[in-house]
């Protein structure tokens, strides 16, 4: 089976850091749809079959406790190729060492480092540049009512691009 192409959208926008200078063109990425665990033990089942979906799951769920376990503890927590998942925190300063409590901690997000299997994929991705989901919803509307044009001015809550923009 052929690799499907990544679609993606250009729109104008500024950047955020600069706002008074001029906007440039972006790239926003138009996914495809999303994986569930279930689909993903699905998917699994069909390249591995030797195990089922359910077990794939199984694994799969028993494998993020145990992870979640592990950052609790201060673990970095490394899957070979995939990924290295590790415990950050997200404070709010003081003014000095002793004045610094847990209290200023305000989240433990959780840095995520590619592996070799998932970093460099730009190198390897193919690419195919398409309309942004707004100007796909307005042009479907527009069929559906029968007219020839449709109007894909975006509305203010609307915006542009599509789900995973990426910012500049």
């Amino acid at each position: 089976m052929a690799a499907k192409k990544i679609q993606y959208s250009v729109s104008m926008r500024p950047n955020p850091q600069h706002e008074d200078d001029p906007q440039k063109a972006y790239a926003s990425i138009q996914l495809t749809g999303k994986y569930t665990l279930d689909d993903l033990a699905e998917h699994m089942n069909e390249h591995y079959g030797t195990y089922s979906k359910g077990t794939f799951k199984g694994i799969i769920e028993d494998m993020a406790v145990c992870i979640r376990e592990l950052l609790l503890q201060g673990y970095s927590v490394q899957l070979d190729n995939l990924i290295t998942l590790t415990p950050r925190l997200r404070c709010k300063g003081a003014v000095s060492r002793d004045e610094f409590t847990t209290a200023n901690i305000l989240a433990m997000p959780v840095g995520i480092r590619a592996g070799r299997y998932i970093k460099g994929l730009r190198d390897v991705a193919e690419f195919e540049e398409t309309t942004t989901r707004a100007i796909q919803r307005a042009t479907l509307k527009a069929a559906k009512a029968g007219q020839t044009t449709a109007d894909w001015t975006p509305a203010p809550e609307d915006g542009e691009g599509g789900e995973g923009n990426d910012e500049p």
